[in-house]
């Protein structure tokens, strides 16, 4: 069965929607500080101007708003229209056919802003959403169950919100490590609302072996996995107090080589610090969607094969990258149309390792969701 694409006559009302009727609403700096400790140098405005500087890399004009959903709860979303005008301009103007809007999901303690390198390309093509996800970066922080279905249901409800807030009819969704689980479960549930998924070296994929290789584990993660295993994963981060921004600095110096086109100080690190150092609401998700080290519970590879056979799936890895492409051959043997692209010289980040590689493999695919969403039309 075919499906309609009133995306494209949406577009523009699209960029209303979030513009007129989505306010910011007040962000909540005091009831996260008492989660905090009083030594922690971070608060949401922090956070805000962290991001703020991430973002000023980027050219092309783009809408930030607080998408409000239930339970008084919140998806920071940046919003950028294919067109080249400001919004104002180009509302009253009749919509031009293009592909459905990409959606951008950040992984496991990421952001918005960490797509810096990538949102004018990506949104060169057409529209563009990127939103921090439930209980991350400057979203709402909620409590989460501590059941690990319900956990990921919460996230999967959060998404399905904010996508018929927007008014999305349809969309390509992107999604990175944690991101890229949230994606593949999302389309299981709500497959009529994904066009095309992309996986980018996607976290919980696998079931957790019987004698898994502990060997193929930095020392730094065995190490601290076996100390903080009762606590959060970045618990250790928000107990060195003033200290946190240097440990960030110190453990993950390697982002500032990723971005060091565009910062040439700690820019990003202290970006990444203050994502991570707010509280622990989606941290603490991931932990009960997860086994020691980092295995899922609940391994998407027993899923994905459920996703409908209309909606292509792609996935992306860095050939230096710790996760290996093994899923997505797992996957790609009982379905043949699974495509994998292999970016030489990235690590986990690849979006950020080799970013205008990445860039490119992504601009082929969302070419080929468009070029078939034309001949769909052209049979209808």
């Amino acid at each position: 069965m075919l499906r309609t694409h009133t995306w494209q006559r949406r577009s523009p009302n699209n960029m209303r929607r979030m513009a007129e009727e989505v306010q910011p609403v007040k962000e909540q700096g005091s009831w996260i500080s008492s989660w905090l400790p009083s030594w922690c140098p971070t608060s949401p405005s922090r956070l805000k101007d962290a991001e703020e500087k991430m973002l000023k890399s980027v050219n092309r004009p783009f809408s930030r708003q607080h998408v409000r959903i239930s339970n008084g709860n919140f998806l920071w979303t940046l919003a950028f229209s294919n067109q080249p005008q400001p919004c104002s301009s180009f509302l009253s103007q009749t919509p031009t056919p293009t592909r459905p809007p990409l959606v951008l999901l950040h992984g496991f303690g990421g952001g918005v802003a960490l797509w810096s390198q990538n949102l004018d390309t990506l949104s060169s093509s057409g529209p563009v959403y990127a939103l921090d996800l439930l209980g991350f970066g400057r979203s709402s922080r909620p409590q989460f169950s501590t059941d690990a279905e319900e956990a990921e249901e919460q996230f999967l409800e959060a998404l399905e919100e904010w996508r018929e807030k927007v008014g999305l009819e349809e969309m390509v969704l992107l999604g990175h490590n944690l991101g890229g689980y949230l994606s593949a479960a999302y389309t299981l549930k709500y497959p009529h609302r994904v066009k095309s998924l992309i996986l980018v070296e996607p976290w919980g994929f696998p079931a957790r072996p019987d004698n898994p290789n502990h060997n193929s584990i930095p020392m730094w993660i065995r190490t601290m996995g076996a100390v903080m295993t009762p606590f959060n994963p970045l618990a250790g981060l928000r107990l060195a107090g003033p200290l946190g921004p240097m440990l960030v600095q110190t453990i993950r110096s390697d982002f500032k080589q990723k971005y060091s086109s565009v910062f040439d100080d700690n820019t990003v690190s202290d970006y990444i610090y203050h994502l991570n150092a707010q509280t622990p609401s989606g941290e603490t998700a991931f932990k009960n969607m997860t086994i020691p080290y980092g295995w899922a519970k609940r391994p998407m590879l027993e899923r994905i094969g459920q996703v409908e056979a209309d909606i292509p799936i792609f996935f992306i890895y860095g050939s230096r990258s710790s996760i290996d492409s093994d899923s997505g051959h797992a996957l790609k043997k009982n379905r043949p149309d699974v495509e994998i692209a292999v970016i030489r010289g990235a690590g986990h980040y690849v979006f950020a390792d080799q970013p205008d590689d990445f860039n490119e493999t992504v601009l082929k695919i969302l070419a080929g969701t468009e070029k078939k969403g034309e001949d769909e039309r052209t049979e209808q």
